[in-house]
Parts: C-alpha cells; sequence; structure tokens
C-alpha cells in the first residue's frame, strides 16, 4: 500500500517581509497611479494581500505615502552622498571633476524610477497632499543630498580651488546649474534625453558654477 505524500504547506510570511511587500507594492501603485488616485484596496491588490492586512501595519494611505515617500527619499540621498564624495575626494582637474560629479548626479534618475515618478505626481497633487507631506519629503531626501554636497564643496573652497562664502548656496547653484536643465527637461527621468543633450547641458552648467565661483585672481 502507497504512502501517501506529505503535504508540506509553503513558508509564511513573517511581519518584517510582509511589511517590506506593503511598501514595495505601495511604491509601485503611488508611482503609476499618485496619491490621489491610489487606494488601500490598490495597494493590497498589488502585494497580494488582504486590505486589513495593509492598514494592519499602516493605518491609512497618508501613513503609507509617508513611510514610502520618506523611506525612498533616504535611498535617493544616500546615493548623492557617496557620489559627491566619490567625484570630489580627489580633484586635479576641477572642471572635469565637476563635469563628472554632474553626470554622475543624475544616475538617480534612472536607479529610482518608481521614487521619481512619485516626485512628478507629487508636483501635480500639491495642493491635494497631506499637511507636511512635501516638508517633510524636501528634509529626507533633497535637502540631505544638498548638504552633503555643500561639505564636500567646502573643502574645494578650503583647497583654493573655489571662491565659496556659503557652501549652502553653493550647493543648490550647482544642482540648479548643472543638473536641474536635465531633471525639467526629462521630466524627472520620465523622457530620458539623448547622451550628447546631457553631455551639452551640463558642460553649459558646470561653465557657468566655475564662473559663479571662481575665485578672484
Amino acid at each position: 500500500m502507497a504512502t501517501p505524500q506529505a503535504t508540506i504547506a509553503p513558508p509564511q510570511a513573517g511581519p518584517a517581509e510582509e511589511r517590506r511587500d506593503v511598501v514595495r507594492a505601495a511604491r509601485a501603485v503611488f508611482a503609476r497611479e499618485g496619491w490621489n488616485h491610489t487606494t488601500i484596496e490598490d495597494i493590497a491588490q498589488e502585494a497580494g494581500l488582504e486590505p486589513a492586512t495593509v492598514t494592519h501595519y499602516f493605518k491609512d494611505k497618508e501613513q503609507l505615502l509617508l513611510s514610502v515617500l520618506l523611506e525612498s527619499a533616504a535611498s535617493v540621498a544616500a546615493a548623492g552622498t557617496v557620489i559627491a564624495e566619490d567625484h570630489l575626494a580627489d580633484v586635479t582637474d576641477l572642471v572635469a571633476d565637476l563635469t563628472a560629479l554632474g553626470r554622475a548626479w543624475l544616475t538617480p534618475l534612472a536607479d529610482f524610477p518608481e521614487h521619481f515618478a512619485i516626485v512628478r505626481h507629487l508636483g501635480a497633487e500639491a495642493t491635494r497632499l497631506p499637511a507636511g507631506v512635501l516638508e517633510m519629503w524636501q528634509t529626507a531626501g533633497p535637502r540631505q543630498a544638498q548638504r552633503e554636497l555643500a561639505r564636500r564643496l567646502r573643502r574645494l573652497a578650503d583647497a583654493g580651488l573655489l571662491d565659496i562664502p556659503d557652501a549652502d548656496h553653493a550647493a543648490g547653484r550647482f544642482t540648479q546649474l548643472v543638473a536641474g536643465s536635465v531633471v525639467q527637461r526629462s521630466f524627472h527621468g520620465a523622457l530620458p534625453l539623448a547622451d550628447f543633450e546631457i553631455d551639452e547641458l551640463i558642460a553649459a552648467g558646470v561653465a557657468d558654477f566655475v564662473r559663479l565661483f571662481a575665485p578672484a585672481a
């Protein structure tokens, strides 16, 4: 007589893994649909979970948006910190190194596509977002990255390569002049530009930045 085979139940996801699944699903849906058109049910369906499971970890859509946005903003800011350190740790040719930094500064657009898709939605939905969301995102993401860039630009000023009275201001000008045109023209990476166009925009931005902060002769 044949022995019946034991039925092995698939392992159940633990709370930490289940919570990560909810966050991943929310990130995907927010990136695709935006804040206004996303529901808890949409996120639950994306995650393959019941809506009650989603609200077990996050009480509402607002809390989910904050969690997703702050987590991904921190990841983008951390990437910016590494990029700034890699390209400004040992500057031997100011223009060439700033140009390489500008190119690298744009890589998160491709590396974090869902984050920047959410950012595009934020711009369109700014007046309908929960209070404080934009400020918290700016603090965790863009401002943090700018502070880290400012620290490294300060080193260049200390070495006499640039004249920078206010490093935070200089960092802001760098991102505006060198990366800003590419970000705007590509709609935060939604419509990637040709390499030659990116190179031209970065070169022009670096030239303007160096002129603006060149040490007095």
